[in-house]
């Protein structure tokens, strides 16, 4: 049970926020327990939802951005979404369950996707303040200062959910999966 009432459906959520998630249904075909939770605040819904989108504009593929999603829940703990980017990640990025493993483990069976994971992992471990090791191997795999920028936006924009539904206690609605040991 959620800490903090998540609006049981859209029209209960406040009326500020309600074209947003009716966007969020437009776009996904369901309203994700995560986004009425955020819409309790309309401007913390709104804040997300323009850095997601924008961020799904740029340079990283989903399979990329999934990765990064997998391994920052992971290493923050998140199981509402560890469950739902494993499920995104499988449906939608189409990730493997190796894959997929090895991002919750923060790597990747892809060289260069493994640079970025590695990379992320050591961003949200390091909380930004990374060695310069760190960055010169993201770089030697071939990722730009644009893309590493994403990154970083990537590692926030995830840890802004991760730390939403551990505060509240989301209730996850999507198939759960167990944390790594």
């Amino acid at each position: 049970m959620s800490r903090i009432p998540t609006p049981a459906t859209v029209a209960a959520a406040p009326a500020a926020a309600r074209p947003l998630l009716d966007g969020v249904q437009k776009s996904l075909g369901s309203v994700p327990n995560l986004f009425r939770l955020l819409a309790t605040s309309p401007a913390a819904l709104g804040g997300y939802l323009g850095l997601s989108g924008e961020l799904a504009k740029g340079a990283l593929d989903a399979a990329t951005r999934e990765r990064i999603a997998l391994a920052v829940a992971e290493f923050n703990g998140c199981g509402y979404c560890l469950a739902a980017h494993s499920f995104i990640g499988a449906r939608v990025a189409k990730l493997d369950a190796a894959e997929i493993a090895a991002n919750r483990a923060g790597r990747s069976n892809d060289r260069k996707a493994d640079a970025a994971v590695r990379f992320a992992v050591a961003v949200t471990e390091a909380r930004g303040r990374i060695g310069e090791a760190d960055l010169a191997a993201v770089r030697l795999a071939g990722w730009s200062d644009a893309e590493i920028l994403e990154i970083v936006a990537h590692v926030a924009l995830n840890t802004l959910t991760n730390y939403v539904n551990e505060v509240a206690g989301t209730a996850v609605d999507f198939p759960p999966v167990a944390r790594a040991a």
